[in-house]
């Protein structure tokens, strides 16, 4: 099974109803970044092809493609922080959650050791309203002088028919032709939100985030605004490109929170993890929204001290705000090869 889900600890809401346990209590280990949690017994059948249990019952349909008013779209919603090769230890991680009102409810959390896993995920989840920590374009720059497609459907066909390292060759030829300080492109976004070229295939390796990521979004028929012409029906699957770095700078600033490097997992950066949530939980941001958690939630966000869950959760944040913003809180001009980070 490739698909783990971290338990939601019942609670008491309002008028002292209990909410439900999302998920089984998974074992423990001490092994990993995850605190060690492993793998849920299989789901039934009847759950999903893929073994992958919904949480939740799927949303009815909405005008999303015409999202022309301040109203909160119903889609469930998810926030994904995305691995280009995800293992046990270093999952792809799903935040699921509703918003209402002002306030956003963590649902839950899932984690997929394989690519094929979280497409299958993606493809068989009836409805959602994603953002997605992994970036969606090129920058119009490099494609031009590459001189590959200029239509971004073409764009990401001729990118994904290509390999790694025949990526990295022409990556490095092109930076190779560039002056000291300005060896990549930028898309217009990474200015405002303080993201790293997609271009860049190490540190963080955001190109192989692409060219694993976007595949698996089309595959699922996901409608990516900005970069798609709005569909003829309403879209069931909406994705949007996040960054969890542009919100937990908001409030941290240059603080860090999180490392996957265990020498470097220090109380400093626990601190910082407990500051960022409990901002979050304030609605001390200027998206304006308030995460709601149980204290099971809350503790295991905080334990995480890679911060994959935390970023997860961000990225969730992120798509709320945007599921309740005129033409998803886009600018009115997007470049149809780059896209635009949701919120910058």
């Amino acid at each position: 099974m490739t698909a783990r889900h971290f338990r939601r600890k019942p609670r008491r809401g309002h008028g002292g109803a209990r909410l439900a346990t999302i998920a089984a209590m998974p074992t423990r280990s001490s092994d990993g970044p995850n605190s060690g949690l492993t793998a849920q017994k299989p789901a039934r059948k009847a759950a999903s092809k893929t073994g992958v249990k919904a949480v939740g019952k799927a949303a009815p349909a909405v005008d999303t493609a015409n999202a022309s008013a301040d109203v909160p779209v119903t889609l469930p919603l998810i926030g994904v922080d995305f691995s280009s090769a995800p293992t046990k230890r270093k999952p792809v991680v799903v935040a699921q959650g509703v918003r209402s009102g002002s306030v956003v409810r963590l649902d839950g959390l899932q984690a997929f050791d394989s690519l094929a896993a979280f497409g299958d995920y993606l493809k068989h989840t009836p409805a959602w309203l994603g953002g997605f920590d992994l970036p969606f374009g090129l920058p119009r720059e490099l494609v031009e002088t590459l001189g590959w497609p200029t239509t971004w459907p073409a764009l990401m066909d001729h990118y994904a028919a290509l390999s790694r390292p025949q990526i990295r060759e022409q990556f490095v030829g092109f930076c190779a032709a560039r002056p000291v300080g300005g060896k990549f492109a930028h898309r217009t976004c990474d200015g405002p939100a303080g993201s790293s070229p997609s271009m860049k295939w190490v540190n963080p390796p955001v190109a192989w985030m692409l060219h694993a990521g976007v595949p698996l979004l089309r595959a699922a028929n996901a409608w990516m605004p900005g970069l798609m012409p709005a569909p003829t029906e309403a879209p069931q699957r909406v994705a949007l490109e996040a960054y969890p770095g542009l919100l937990a700078r908001e409030v941290l600033g240059n603080r860090s929170y999180k490392s996957d490097d265990r020498a470097k997992q220090t109380p400093e950066r626990l601190i910082a993890r407990k500051d960022l949530l409990e901002a979050l939980e304030q609605g001390r941001t200027r998206l304006g929204l308030r995460i709601r958690l149980s204290h099971a939630q809350r503790d295991d966000l905080v334990a995480d001290a890679s911060g994959d869950r935390l970023d997860a959760l961000l990225c969730l944040l992120q798509a709320a705000w945007a599921g309740g913003r005129r033409d998803w809180g886009l600018p009115a001009a997007v470049d149809p090869l780059e896209g635009w980070i949701v919120s910058a």
